[in-house]
């Protein structure tokens, strides 16, 4: 009687003590470090488009300690048919459940998108070409497509004027339908009613006011004189005067190599030619910045007509409200210029 109770509680015994070793094994299957970085606190996972889940194990292959492990927990948390592209942020010693759970929850780490001083919208699709999965030509096509203009309500003149310069965060999978959505959201974000209603008493339409704000931003780089050049042009456009904005000319010519507006340059028939045609041109000469817009919107009043820079690299301009002493300031620019070899 004895050794049979013996017996049993010998079995008793292996048994619980297979269950705490099983527990065991489950425990370090999920909840144990399986990532090791090698020396880094992170990495990035970059999983494309239309990736499987073997494309997923063979970049993980060099970072994971159990691989057993890691297949475990795929199988049981069904991975491997949820594979979602994206940029996925790796930390050491991450565990398997933490780190499936990321990737099948598709909880990326965002790409900060930055861009400004950009003239024409396949800049900004270089730009996007190198931080996000979809490359620049296809950036470049998609904004280019008059279909995608008239879609989101422009045409290819005035298209440039949605995307405001900024800091923006992304997935790295986002396509260029996705990115352009998200710049026209931000653009009808951007435009307030009391924007709006700014521009309406200045006698602009927001796409006339970004117009001009391009305009504005090329001919200076300084904040706090942006909203006295504004004060300047649309002085000119109540006076029904040509605007004569050099940085259109150069645009008019597509040559941002020119560094001295010649007489010869003004002659270009271009929509573009302020110093041809009167009024705003059809569109932006750039991709103007927030604060361009809002010096536009926010101009300042006073009598000034005309301004030249100033003789030096200050960056600043002198203002004139008659031609003869805008034309004194003028000579004392074209004396500094050649002294500076600057003859185009």
């Amino acid at each position: 009687m004895k050794n049979k109770f013996a017996i049993i509680m010998l079995v008793l015994l292996v048994i619980a003590a297979s269950g705490g070793i099983f527990a065991y094994r489950f425990y370090q299957f999920i909840y144990e470090p399986n990532v090791d970085l090698h020396g880094q606190e992170t990495t990035m996972l970059y999983i494309p488009t239309g990736a499987d889940y073997q494309t997923v194990k063979d970049s993980l292959s060099g970072f994971l300690i159990d691989e057993d492990a890691f297949n475990w927990v795929v199988e049981k948390k069904s991975y491997a048919d949820n594979v979602k592209p994206g940029r996925y942020e790796i930390q050491h010693d991450m565990n398997t459940n933490a780190l499936i759970n990321m990737l099948r929850s598709g909880n990326q780490k965002p790409v900060n998108i930055t861009f400004n001083n950009l003239r024409k919208l396949p800049e900004l699709a270089g730009i996007l070409g190198k931080k996000l999965e979809t490359d620049s030509l296809s950036f470049a096509e998609y904004f280019l497509n008059p279909e995608t203009n008239t879609e989101y309500g422009f045409n290819a003149f005035e298209f440039p004027a949605m995307f405001l310069p900024d800091t923006y965060q992304f997935y790295w999978n986002t396509n260029p339908e996705e990115f352009t959505q998200r710049m026209k959201t931000e653009y009808d974000k951007f435009w307030t009613d009391e924007r709006r209603q700014k521009a309406e008493r200045a006698g602009l339409t927001p796409i006339q006011v970004s117009t001009l704000a391009s305009i504005v931003e090329q001919e200076t780089k300084k904040n706090d004189e942006k909203a006295k050049v504004a004060g300047v042009y649309i002085n000119r456009l109540e006076k029904n005067m040509l605007l004569q904005a050099c940085p259109t000319v150069i645009f008019a010519h597509d040559d941002f190599s020119i560094r001295r507006v010649l007489n010869r340059h003004t002659k270009i028939d271009s929509p573009f030619n302020t110093y041809k045609y009167p009024g705003t041109p059809p569109g932006p000469i750039c991709l103007p910045e927030k604060s361009s817009i809002d010096a536009v919107l926010n101009f300042q009043k006073h009598d000034y007509i005309f301004f030249s820079a100033k003789p030096d690299y200050s960056g600043y301009h002198n203002f004139s409200k008659t031609l003869r002493q805008h034309e004194a300031y003028a000579r004392e620019y074209r004396r500094f210029l050649n002294s500076e070899r600057i003859y185009r």
